[in-house]
């Protein structure tokens, strides 16, 4: 059930949908170009920056870093090494948040009308016939949590259809964008996913739009996320993307940040600092800290971190 997006002109825009469409759009002639040598010094400072991080990965074991493991580790180190003890297991609100951008990736090539709960059903369908965890987890899910799922699912792609224009083909709209990048002869491998890309460079001239749809409010470590996405994708096809946008499906708003030289080598600097924490965290050549934040709620540390149960009981948390 794939075709052309639903085509603009099929129904007029909402205040909101038409506001995405202010904020992401640019005249051509006035997105940035950029240095064309801009990838290889990105690469070289990076390369240069994690060389002795490097000398203690083995190539047979090689550190992976993803956006999930930076944020924690620029975050609560303690926090970081407690995940990092715990093997990945599903829960509903993991699985939820897989098929809804599953059900969004149906949407954006679905042909005639997107409904939300076809496109939900259809990607639970989906998903459930994958070879891999995902699809052991959907299977063994009883009646009443699927349907909690679904019904969380369904809310959040409603919400979707109804913050964005539908988009458009020329847009060249891509969801769940892989990016990989591989440094010191695979010894460190840098990789994401991106929820959302529309546009493409033109040449040297900036063109592509970075989007990390999100539920909930805003937090500035949603702006080092689409930073690290920005780097990789520099890095992979030399033209920076121009727009870095963190959509709020709850709140129907955006938070948006032109990429510039400065921005990319900013996090540069955070992905070879945080390839050094988690290296030294691991070998225990490193003591955890602790931050105490909204996070401690979910932290799997929770029962053995009087800092963090301190600060919930400060806050009024429950």
């Amino acid at each position: 059930m794939s075709g052309d997006p639903v085509p603009l002109h099929t129904t007029p825009l909402n205040p909101a949908q038409q506001e995405v469409l202010e904020q992401l759009g640019r005249a051509p002639d006035e997105r940035p170009r950029f240095d064309p040598r801009l990838r290889h010094e990105l690469k070289a400072d990076l390369t240069d920056a994690t060389e002795a991080v490097a000398r203690h990965v083995s190539p047979d074991d090689p550190l992976f870093i993803a956006k999930h493991q930076l944020g924690l580790v620029h975050g609560c180190e303690r926090r970081f090494c407690a995940e990092d003890d715990e093997p990945f297991a599903w829960s509903v609100p993991s699985a939820r948040g897989t098929v809804t951008h599953k059900a969004i990736e149906l949407a954006v090539n679905w042909r005639g009308e997107p409904v939300p709960g076809h496109l939900v059903d259809e990607a639970i369908e989906s998903l459930s016939r994958d070879t891999s965890s995902i699809g052991d987890f959907l299977a063994g899910l009883g009646p009443a949590e699927r349907a909690e799922m679904r019904a969380a699912a369904v809310e959040y792609v409603t919400k979707f259809l109804e913050s964005f224009p539908p988009l458009r083909a020329s847009w060249r709209p891509v969801t769940e964008s892989r990016l990989r990048l591989e440094l010191h002869e695979g010894r460190i491998i840098a990789q994401g996913k991106v929820d959302l890309t529309l546009g493409r460079p033109d040449g040297d001239r900036a063109g592509k739009v970075i989007i990390d749809l999100k539920a909930g409010g805003f937090s500035t470590a949603h702006r080092e996320d689409l930073r690290f996405y920005a780097l990789l994708e520099t890095i992979r096809v030399g033209t920076p993307p121009r727009l870095l946008v963190t959509y709020y499906l709850d709140q129907g708003t955006l938070h948006a940040e032109e990429v510039t030289v400065e921005v990319l080598h900013a996090a540069v600097r955070r992905l070879a600092d945080g390839a050094g924490l988690m290296v030294a965290l691991r070998s225990g050549q490193r003591v955890p800290t602790t931050r105490p934040g909204p996070a401690c709620r979910w932290c799997v540390a929770l029962d053995d971190c009087d800092d963090g149960r301190r600060h919930l009981a400060d806050t009024d948390e429950p």
